[in-house]
């Protein structure tokens, strides 16, 4: 068996690591009575005292026992301690662990501490490779599940008594609870790879990895409140069937469940039951102590649902930085049954008992919670309850369904093209993809979005440029004329030259999206009636000729956006020479370019604090895996937006998170973490560069005019 462990650390590094993990469940026991550490709740939970002596008896039965003439320390300490290990013998039910008062807790420790030294020597004598390094750190997770156990099964304990005794003065957390943020983030899915792939130690039922295909949806930055919960119970939630899966109502009924686990409604107002002992209900905490069978009613009441866990791993994998209490507050139910991954292979030997054997009738939880050890908690790990339960410490999370971004039918030729671009810029080394693919029908909506964003200045500043300038340049298009826009058209920019412009005989656009393209020309026709609108099908990158009838008076290209900053140089240079030749002699063209400025307020204008450029640049993965059925994992790349002072531009990648394969039309493409795809390239401009371009490309600056900080310009370019 493959696995990743610590074997190759030196063995007083191991050793230290044991002491440390060793000596945190005996401080968790200091100060409690030893019948506060022999009692038992409920079958369930199991005394302290079981706790402190079943991990010790974890590393014995699997780690020292294998050794040649191994004598333990207590033959009887076998049956007594063992768990649900059928391969080592009988043992005592775990209903009746409370009834064992003997051994005392005395003699428990001096077992643990006996143990301990027989491991330290065999530490000592070298640091263990293969199968027993495997063993020794799956030892230590196992000492470390325990650590919470035991706090969970005290506090049931405490809450047993009418005299809601603390357990501690403050319950022993490593990490303070985060605040909420609110809101809750897309995305977008797509084929996603689930499981631990990476180093370090992982349970055997957190593999192998593997891919699962997830549609779109959104998931909460919070866990669920207490006053949400509140809402909840307001409003007859424990007392709704309709609400309810049949088995979770039956419980409801049963029991007689009103409210959460440990809360309780006195003269003192809401309390629940903590290990600091009985507290007032915090509003704004998360609340604790729900069963599955809870948390699926409580969203369903919220018209929302459970993540799957696939979902929830999916999530946090790729954007750890947007959840409040993703780990280190509460364990976080999933609607996922606790079933083997595909290809799943229990770990060899005894060990093989420690999961698998419980892959039924059990759901899954992720994430950690506060009393989980720190370090213990990984983004794969999967935890798994009954749906009844909730004495431990659950949570809950909420997802939604989003729709699908609007798929627009191709033509075969267009599909065709964008298959062949796309394979031709993943082939090439960096990666690329070329910026037109953006614009499908919900590229062309996050584009309107963006466009909206006060950290994006291009648009409005141009805009408002545009407004001011366009009369007088206007007046110079003499009678007749035609204005041929490159790009989609109908932005309020277009008009604003239509506007001003009111003997123009045509107005033709350009666009390469027949569907777009159409729409625009019917929302310009209905607009002026008096012009005529003869869209043309077409990437500007290849011109072909402009339609008949468009009348005889002189040609204006329109080129807004500072769309000309994402062409290439030589592209740029290029694409103007095709359409002087295009527009004919005496044209005239209103070019629109971003002018140099500062990189902060550059970078933010393509990194926005919202993340709508994200989506937008994300949205280029969307379109390949609806389109071309194509392999991305969306949300497994990362929006990167990056000022290159060499080239004066901005640029947008696209940066692997992780090391992964994507298939196109059946081709492998092999992406290394770290890797990026150069998705556009947003040239900014000065005067002079710009008057360089205009010569090289045939025509002349008939004038310059810059916009208020921060700036942009436009030119108007004679033939």
């Amino acid at each position: 068996m493959t696995v990743s462990t610590r074997a190759s650390t030196a063995p007083g590094a191991m050793l230290e690591e044991f002491r440390r993990v060793r000596c945190a469940l005996p401080a968790l026991a200091r100060g409690l009575s030893a019948e506060d550490l022999a009692a038992q709740p409920m079958t369930d939970c199991s005394p302290g005292k079981w706790h402190l002596a079943h991990t010790s008896w974890f590393f014995e039965a699997m780690i020292l026992a294998t050794e040649p003439g191994y004598e333990p320390v207590d033959p009887r300490f076998q049956t007594l301690f063992n768990s649900y290990y059928e391969a080592l013998g009988e043992r005592v039910e775990r209903g009746e662990r409370g009834l064992m008062t003997r051994p005392s807790l005395d003699e428990v420790l001096d077992y643990r501490r006996e143990v301990d030294r027989r491991m330290e020597a065999w530490l000592e004598a070298g640091a263990p490779e293969g199968q027993p390094a495997y063993l020794f750190t799956l030892g230590l997770h196992h000492d470390q599940q325990h650590q919470e156990l035991f706090l969970m099964d005290l506090l049931n304990l405490m809450a047993r008594s009418p005299l809601d005794p603390a357990a501690y003065d403050e319950e022993p957390r490593w990490a303070p609870a985060q605040e909420a943020r609110g809101g809750m983030t897309r995305f977008e899915g797509g084929l996603a790879r689930i499981g631990h792939d990476g180093g370090g130690f992982a349970f055997d039922n957190e593999r192998p990895v593997h891919r699962q295909w997830l549609e779109p949806y959104g998931l909460d930055h919070d866990l669920v409140s207490n006053g949400d919960w509140l809402g909840f119970m307001e409003d007859g939630g424990y007392a709704r069937p309709e609400l309810w899966l049949s088995d979770g109502w039956a419980v409801v009924q049963s029991e007689g469940w009103t409210a959460p686990l440990y809360w309780c409604r006195d003269d003192a107002g809401l309390t629940t039951m903590t290990l600091a002992g009985r507290r007032a209900v915090d509003p704004a905490a998360p609340v604790r102590h729900v069963s599955f069978y809870e948390a699926d009613a409580y969203a369903r009441w919220a018209g929302r649902r459970l993540p799957t866990e696939g979902e929830w791993e999916h999530a946090v994998r790729c954007r750890p930085e947007v959840f409040s209490n993703a780990f280190g507050e509460l364990w976080q139910w999933t609607s996922s049954a606790y079933t083997p991954y595909r290809g799943f292979r229990p770990t060899e030997g005894t060990a093989s008992e420690y999961n698998g054997k419980f892959m039924a009738n059990q759901m899954v939880l992720r994430g950690s919670s506060w009393a989980t050890p720190e370090g213990h908690g990984r983004v794969s790990y999967r935890n798994f309850f009954y749906p009844q339960q909730r004495w431990a410490f659950m949570g809950v999370r909420l997802a939604r369904d989003l729709p699908a971004p609007e798929a627009r039918a191709m033509g075969e030729a267009e599909t065709a093209r964008f298959r062949r671009d796309l394979l031709n810029g993943l082939g090439r080394s960096p990666k690329v993809a070329s910026p037109k693919w953006f614009y499908d029908a919900e590229g062309s909506r996050l584009f309107e979005e963006i466009t909206r964003l006060p950290e994006y200045y291009p648009t409005r500043q141009e805009a408002a440029l545009l407004r001011e300038i366009a009369p007088a340049w206007a007046a110079r298009f003499g009678p007749g004329a035609a204005l041929v826009e490159f790009g989609s058209g109908a932005s309020e920019k277009t008009r604003i030259v239509l506007d001003a412009a009111p003997d123009l005989a045509a107005y033709v656009p350009i666009d390469i999206s027949a569907d777009a393209l159409s729409a625009a020309a019917r929302s310009i026709d209905k607009s002026y009636p008096g012009l005529k609108v003869a869209p043309l099908v077409g990437d500007f990158l290849h011109l072909a000729a402009l339609p008949e009838g468009i009348g005889s008076g002189r040609r204006v290209g329109f080129f807004p956006g500072s769309t000309i900053g994402n062409l290439e140089p030589a592209e740029a240079v290029a694409f103007l020479t095709a359409a002087r030749r295009q527009l004919g002699e005496g044209a005239l063209f209103i070019l629109g370019v971003d002018l140099v400025k500062d990189p902060e307020t550059l970078v933010a204008a393509y990194d926005d604090a919202a993340g709508v450029t994200a989506a937008f640049n994300r949205n280029l993965l969307v379109r390949a895996n609806r389109e071309l059925k194509a392999g991305f994992d969306v949300d497994g790349f990362a929006h990167r937006a990056v000022w290159n002072p060499d080239a004066s531009r901005m640029e947008m990648h696209l940066e692997a998170t992780r090391d992964m394969e994507v298939r196109i039309d059946g081709r492998a493409i092999a992406f290394h973490k770290g890797e990026t795809i150069h998705t556009e390239s947003s040239r900014k401009f000065t005067e002079a560069s710009v008057r360089e371009l205009a010569a090289a490309s045939g025509w002349t600056v008939a004038a310059f005019e810059a916009g208020p900080a921060p700036s942009v310009a436009l030119v108007l370019l004679e033939s």
